[in-house]
């Protein structure tokens, strides 16, 4: 049975794009970004594709591409369009697929749905959490939040150590953590390559199993 990993983060700009590469290179699976809102000459999907060494992962088109760097809701507007569930398909493939979130779990997507509503059930759900003031109690409520909805979730820590805010987290949700994902000085498919060696056997054991 192949998995359907979908990577989401406690906030914006927490490291989910480099956490997807690094799941992409360690599982040699397929990526997906349903939805990319803004930077449409260098998508997510471009920058996955670049940190990537191995010839087994497909990249797999959007299903939205939205023009304006904001929460999908509102660029869909700008955009004049209104996204639909129902239209995103998630792409056929006998590969692992790791599946790219937009921000958290409660960014809407339209009126009703947010990008929780992607979660299917069948799906591994990775937060990726990186410490700032606040990020404790967004880590706990993106936690608490995927337990109420039926998911056995993993944390992978981004960024500096930060012991106390790590140690908390961990013993307050008593959720595996994958390892972390350090500040690195410069992120190339070298460093990709190094993570996803050192973070494959937790990947497996969490992941696969």
């Amino acid at each position: 049975m192949k998995a359907r990993v979908f990577v989401t983060g406690i906030s914006t700009e927490v490291g989910k794009t480099l956490a997807s590469a690094i799941l992409t290179e360690a599982l040699e699976a397929d990526y997906w970004k349903p939805i990319q809102s803004g930077d449409l000459q260098y998508t997510d999907s471009d920058k996955v594709r670049e940190l990537i060494t191995n010839t087994t992962s497909q990249i797999h088109p959007s299903a939205y591409s939205l023009q304006t760097p904001m929460s999908p809701h509102a660029a869909a507007e700008i955009d004049g369009v209104t996204i639909a569930l129902d239209k995103i398909i998630p792409p056929q493939t006998k590969n692992h697929l790791v599946i790219e979130g937009a921000g958290g779990l409660m960014v809407p997507l339209n009126k009703q749905d947010t990008i929780a509503d992607l979660i299917l059930d069948s799906y591994r759900v990775v937060v990726v959490s990186r410490h700032y003031l606040g990020s404790i109690n967004h880590t706990l409520l993106t936690l608490q939040a995927l337990k109420e909805m039926g998911f056995e979730p993993v944390i992978v820590f981004s960024g500096n150590p930060h012991p106390t805010t790590e140690s908390i987290i961990a013993s307050k949700s008593q959720v595996p953590i994958l390892g972390r994902i350090p500040e690195l000085s410069e992120i190339n498919s070298k460093a990709v390559y190094s993570l996803a060696e050192e973070l494959r056997p937790a990947l497996v054991r969490y992941l696969l199993t």
